[in-house]
């Protein structure tokens, strides 16, 4: 199915690889999570399509499994592998499955350490957090190659976080006052330096300047450690400020769009390039009638 240097990811047919499929979920799940394993194996193992990573000498070292439900799960990794594209490429895996079945809409209990994961390739939670074998689990779900809606503050900064994370080097960010309650949300910030010190770019677009300078918003602190990955400019045109709108987009088709930019609600889709090259279009003509924020540079930049 794929291939990356130091492992592969293919579909297997459950009863053949249930060896190797024990030696991961028994060794994440059983022994690290202690999750009874009465529990790690159920009726819908046989009937599940599930994909496996093995390293260059044969070993399992990741699964995955897309049940009849519709929903991904038993996503696991050994240790060493972690960090290390591995989950990434199962996911992928189990997307291309789905869409081979013709779903479209998918849904899965992440584990809460997780939400960031899954919110990289596009999910979104909704709901409250549960409970399931102990652990703390959030419900998440994917409409797929289509817009999927966004209704809460926390789907908002999933949305914002696959954006960000899906840009190969420059993200547009067009916001009133830096969005409190997303844009400062930590894992957000976190995001925004991984890819302000990997030789990305972030242009942001305000309209109102001083309020999150006097709220000490986190990103222009960022901002001040990183010059010259981040840029400001605020919106002085009357034409240009009486545009209600907000988004994120970024260079390889991925955005975040809210009708009304004090809201959250709106719509994501992280493989939309139409619609975010039409974002971008509205975002470079202002880009260049604004002034520059010098009132956030850090002194002695």
């Amino acid at each position: 199915m794929s291939a990356t240097p130091g492992f592969s990811v293919e579909a297997v047919e459950y009863q053949a690889a249930l060896p190797d499929l024990r030696v991961v979920r028994e060794t994440v799940f059983v022994q690290e999570q202690k999750v009874p394993i009465e529990l790690e194996w159920d009726e819908f193992d046989p009937q599940c399509r599930h994909v496996l990573a093995r390293d260059d000498s044969g070993r399992p070292i990741g699964t995955g499994r897309l049940t009849p439900r519709r929903t991904i799960g038993r996503m696991a990794v050994l240790p060493d592998w972690r960090g290390r594209g591995v989950g990434d490429a199962l996911l992928l895996g189990l997307l291309d499955q789905a869409r081979e079945l013709g779903w479209r809409e998918l849904s899965l209990h992440a584990q809460a350490s997780a939400i960031g994961f899954y919110a990289r390739h596009g999910f979104l939670p909704h709901g409250e957090r549960f409970q399931e074998a102990g652990i703390d689990h959030q419900s998440m779900g994917i409409v797929l190659d289509a817009v999927n809606p966004v209704e809460t503050r926390e789907a908002a900064i999933a949305a914002v976080l696959g954006v960000i994370a899906g840009a190969r080097r420059t993200l547009f960010i067009y916001s009133r006052e830096l969005d409190p309650g997303l844009l400062d949300d930590p894992e957000v910030i976190a995001t925004l330096r991984r890819l302000g010190t990997g030789d990305g770019e972030v242009r942001i677009l305000l309209q109102d300047p001083a309020s999150p300078q006097r709220a000490l918003a986190p990103l222009i602190g960022l901002a001040q450690r990183l010059p010259s990955a981040f840029g400001f400019r605020a919106i002085e045109e009357p034409t240009d400020r009486g545009y209600p709108s907000a988004y994120v987009a970024n260079d390889l088709g991925g955005y975040y769009f809210r009708p009304l930019g004090h809201r959250f609600d709106g719509e994501t889709r992280l493989d939309g390039p139409a619609r975010a090259r039409q974002l971008r279009s509205t975002f470079d003509p202002v880009w260049q009638r604004a002034r520059w924020c010098t009132e956030y540079r850090a002194l002695g930049i």
